[in-house]
């Protein structure tokens, strides 16, 4: 009998790993776009949270998914926080389809056709059929294993004793939710923990009282698993780790004191089920999910002062601009294309800023540290795409992968040339050649939308540009013209060519790493003057 139950709990997880994969592999990057796309508030994330894990049944998946998006930098911690509870809630909807339909399906008649169609339909089924075959088949499996765990708990009941586990004191309550905290561990799995228990409760192995302890003890022991995960992993990871912890620990503390309570209403809801005996399985379902949404009420409104705690526990040491370049989020390459995206804008501020300062003529940190220091993060963000594949036939990831690509290129010149910097004194003597306030207005335009992705001031920033250009073209006969009257040295006329030549590189260069991070896809517009816009600085395009 034992060897049936562990059977059972087998074919139960078995069922839920192909269900999960099958329906995370059907909806491909969608799931995870709409996740990314929801979480706007905590109240929007909460939402998404709860519904991402209801529908691919697994609130492991939407955690990882969740913690890829905060080390890319695509949510805030505080809007992790909002999924993560999300999430715990929505898991509670598998303790509804086993009560509602677990115990009620006919394997001969429903359940093993499922898996037959599934299986034809993963093999011989093409794209996203094949995944839908995985769902239907793991779905079918699911209801096998609860027949087989039905089996063995029948058995089982007649040969162990639990009323050494009684929920009449508290000492026999601590008991059994020690007892599920271990269910859960050993399983890896809460849903399978709280189909056991449900099983049990079905076939009379325990009672409501004792199954309702078990389940605050798998609701806590869930955590365990994500815990040893994030073991040695990512601050985020860490960190969301330590709110799943947090949170689940006080949601099983409200619900043990109030048990009693959360049981009564229970089992005077319950029968509102048709066909739904009193203080059933159906009871049990909505003790879990009630206690479970009393918490997400209880911290919701608190979630920004909560991950603040969270965030002081478990600090982020890593250089602000290359933190969301996290290994982690590697496997996920729209994800992690992202993460390299926004580092690069980081990057894009700092260099613009140096070239707005260096127009202005104000003082600022030395300009070699500056350029080490954004040299060594493009170099973290070309390691780390190093890692990212992006297949050319998903177009849009791989367009985007390819601009940040060009975007890094960009930046990789500019950051040499900052060393190369005019001061001021050469500045003022090429004022009137220049349009150094139109130059300042696009430098503006680059370093706020680089930093607030407000706005696409790409076309702006050309046109700026293109001008800049023309007036270098100029401005630079000018200058040779005075050197060849004798009315100016042709050295300094060299040098003032020279601080021309790199003002019209460096705002070209922040232009097309505008151009390319804004990731429209499109063509450089007719404006770009350089024939070999990879070579600006290096060729001279005058004559």
């Amino acid at each position: 009998m034992i060897g049936t139950v562990f059977g059972g709990i087998g074919l139960f997880l078995l069922g839920m790993m192909l269900m999960t994969e099958g329906l995370k592999a059907a909806a491909g990057d969608a799931l995870q776009r709409a996740l990314s796309r929801l979480t706007g508030g905590v109240a929007s994330a909460f939402a998404s949270g709860m519904v991402t894990t209801a529908l691919v049944q697994s609130s492991s998946a939407t955690v990882v998914m969740t913690i890829g998006f905060v080390s890319a930098g695509l949510l805030t911690f505080t809007q992790a926080v909002g999924v993560v509870i999300g999430a715990n809630l929505g898991t509670t909807s598998t303790g509804w389809i086993v009560s509602l339909l677990g115990f009620k399906v006919s394997v001969g008649v429903f359940a093993l056709p499922l898996v037959g169609v599934g299986a034809v339909l993963r093999l011989l089924g093409r794209g996203r059929w094949t995944a839908v075959g995985t769902a239907v088949a793991g779905f079918g499996v699911i209801f096998v294993g609860i027949d087989v765990l039905q089996a063995g708990m029948a058995s089982l009941s007649t040969s162990i004793d639990l009323g050494r586990f009684s929920a009449s004191d508290v000492v026999g309550r601590l008991l059994l939710v020690g007892a599920g905290v271990v269910m859960t561990v050993v399983m890896q799995s809460s849903s399978a923990a709280v189909a056991t228990t449900l099983t049990a409760l079905h076939v009379g192995t325990v009672d409501l009282s004792q199954a309702a302890f078990l389940v605050i003890g798998q609701n806590v022991g869930t955590t365990v698993t994500a815990s040893l995960a994030a073991l040695g992993a990512s601050v985020p990871a860490r960190r969301t780790a330590v709110a799943h912890v947090f949170f689940n620990v006080v949601v099983g503390g409200v619900a043990f004191a109030l048990a009693p309570a959360f049981l009564w209403i229970a089992a005077e809801l319950a029968p509102a089920a048709p066909g739904t005996p009193p203080n059933g399985t159906v009871a049990l379902a909505a003790f879990h999910t009630g206690f479970n949404l009393l918490g997400a009420m209880m911290v919701l409104p608190f979630a920004a002062r909560f991950a603040a705690v969270v965030a002081r526990l478990v600090p982020d040491r890593r250089p602000s601009i290359t933190r969301n370049l996290d290994p982690s989020v590697a496997a996920l390459p729209a994800v992690a294309t992202e993460a390299a995206r926004l580092t690069v804008m980081k990057i894009g501020a700092t260099l613009a800023g140096q070239v707005r300062a260096v127009v202005d003529g104000r003082a600022t940190a030395p300009r070699r540290g500056v350029a080490e220091m954004t040299a060594g993060a493009l170099a973290e963000v070309r390691a780390f795409l190093g890692g990212v594949r992006t297949p050319p036939e998903l177009v849009a990831e791989h367009q985007r992968h390819l601009q940040v690509l060009h975007a890094i290129d960009h930046l990789d010149r500019l950051a040499e040339s900052l060393d190369e910097a005019p001061d001021t004194r050469r500045l003022a003597a090429i004022e009137s050649l220049l349009p150094l306030a139109e130059i300042s207005g696009a430098l503006d335009l680059a370093t706020a939308w680089l930093s607030t992705r407000d706005g696409a001031p790409s076309a702006r920033i050309g046109e700026a540009s293109a001008r800049l250009a023309d007036a270098r073209r100029s401005g630079r006969l000018a200058t040779l013209e005075e050197a060849a009257r004798g009315t100016l040295d042709s050295g300094e006329a060299l040098r003032r060519v020279d601080t021309m030549r790199w003002l019209d590189a460096a705002l070209h260069h922040l232009w097309r790493c505008v151009h390319h991070l804004h990731g429209d896809g499109s063509e450089p517009p007719a404006t770009d003057v350089f024939p070999d816009p990879e070579g600006v600085g290096s060729v001279d395009v005058d004559q």
